[in-house]
């Protein structure tokens, strides 16, 4: 038996906070769930392509605020906040159609990812794109990795492939790695993202690894 553990998940807690943030009452934790996981698919799907780097949801008592990460806020937010107005109305129809709980106040808002090379997630659509643009796959992940490496932050990058790579008849695995990734490491600040290029001959799934140095808690001063 294989024990890789998902690196977001192996640091919550240490270096990573939850991506849901609330509370449920006893018959309210399913319900609170299944609000999350709907809206968080449908807003991947109905974004993909903006580069989105996360989903957060934080639920109050009798607030509810959902927090869009991306490099791309501008062609989101629209000209003069049209794009977040309709996204929001998108959102409360979501909601609505099935039936979700949730509280008077809500609110939408979008944050700005500074760095999106050193991003997983947003690396890992800018491949997915490249491929279904039928670009060389070894060359869209070369270029990637060298771009990745080329940001003073990132330590570390590795890329894994798979599928009819090429269009071959049999599925294969392609990897590519540069720097050091220490997956063991509590403290390594380490983010990972899955992702699937959509092609006329089948997915192709793409997994990437950033590793961003070490994090240290500074000593409390005397």
């Amino acid at each position: 038996m294989s024990h890789t553990v998902h690196p977001y998940a192996h640091r919550i807690g240490i270096l990573r906070d939850w991506k849901s943030r609330w509370f449920g009452e006893r018959g309210q934790f399913s319900e609170y769930l299944r609000c999350d996981v709907l809206i968080r698919e449908y807003l991947i799907k109905r974004l993909r392509g903006l580069y989105v780097a996360g989903v957060e949801i934080e639920r109050g008592a009798k607030s509810f605020r959902i927090i869009i990460k991306t490099s791309r806020p501008g062609m989101i937010i629209g000209r003069s906040g049209e794009g977040q107005v309709k996204l929001r109305k998108d959102i409360m129809r979501i909601i609505s159609k099935n039936k979700l709980t949730v509280p008077a106040d809500f609110k939408l808002d979008i944050e700005e990812v500074r760095s999106p090379e050193s991003s997983a997630p947003i690396v890992a659509q800018m491949i997915a794109e490249g491929l279904e643009k039928r670009l060389p796959f070894r060359r869209v992940i070369k270029q990637m990795v060298d771009k990745v490496m080329a940001n003073r932050d990132v330590k570390g990058v590795k890329v894994i492939l798979s599928g009819r790579l090429g269009g071959a008849e049999m599925a294969r695995v392609e990897k590519l790695r540069k720097g050091s990734v220490p997956l063991q490491t509590m403290r390594a600040d380490i983010d990972f993202a899955r992702e699937k290029a959509h092609l006329t001959y089948g997915d192709i799934g793409i997994k990437t690894w950033i590793y961003r140095g070490e994090v240290f808690t500074e000593k409390p001063k005397n």
